[in-house]
């Protein structure tokens, strides 16, 4: 998802959305450790979604 369209959500809409990326790592991780992923890149662009939110939940808890 873009910044852009990140902006737009709620600061609750946003902590779900870490909540459901979190959940989505680990899950990925797990498959990972078992040798049963196959795109192991899809864990570092979930890391990067989720910091790229938490760092929008920052920029509105401070304005």
């Amino acid at each position: 998802m873009k910044v852009t369209e990140l902006r737009k959500k709620d600061k609750k809409e946003l902590e779900k959305s870490i909540h459901d990326l979190t959940k989505k790592l680990s899950d990925l991780r797990f498959k990972f450790s078992s040798g049963k992923l196959k795109n192991v890149k899809e864990i570092n662009n979930l890391k990067k979604e989720r910091a790229r939110i938490l760092t929008l939940i920052k920029e509105k808890e401070n304005a």
